[in-house]
């Protein structure tokens, strides 16, 4: 990356929505849990950004129109892309991540390369868990993953129901 980031913040139902994005394409979003560390920039996309996910908490939304960059190694970003196919409103296995990435024991290191996705939300490591269905690990802890899921589990179940 040869442009430099412009973070920015907003305030969301889920907390502090931080942003990080160049003139094309967001390559920062998650909440946080302190301070922010950066200067509020916030530019076209960032707003856009912010909007969508309120939108999407909302329940009004369940996927992203804005320009993203999926980083990281090739096998992280091969994860965050297996991710990405999980439909709205349902979950994988840690397992059938690495499985579908074509290295079926790797289910650790998918786990590693969810807790590092810097795209949350775009990239939705809040779907992955354990083998048996429960929630492991989430970077912006697991009240918030649980929240994520039953906020999905309900906004799908109600619109099937229509």
């Amino acid at each position: 990356m040869t442009e430099q980031l412009s973070f920015a913040y907003y305030q969301t139902a889920a907390g502090l929505l931080e942003t990080g994005c160049t003139a094309q394409a967001v390559w920062i979003l998650r909440f946080l849990t302190g301070t922010p560390e950066y200067p509020h920039q916030p530019t076209a996309l960032s707003d856009k950004t912010a909007e969508e996910v309120r939108a999407y908490l909302a329940g009004e939304c369940r996927s992203f129109t804005v320009p993203y960059q999926i980083t990281g190694t090739d096998f992280q970003r091969s994860c965050r892309m297996a991710a990405q196919r999980i439909p709205y409103g349902e979950t994988r296995s840690y397992g059938e991540i690495a499985a579908a990435v074509g290295n079926p024991r790797a289910a650790r290191a998918v786990g590693a390369a969810m807790a590092r996705n810097p795209l949350w939300l775009i990239v939705p490591c809040h779907r992955v868990c354990g083998a048996d269905g429960s929630l492991t690990g989430y970077a912006g802890g697991l009240h918030l993953k649980q929240h994520l899921l039953q906020l999905e589990q309900s906004n799908r179940e109600a619109s099937e129901s229509l």
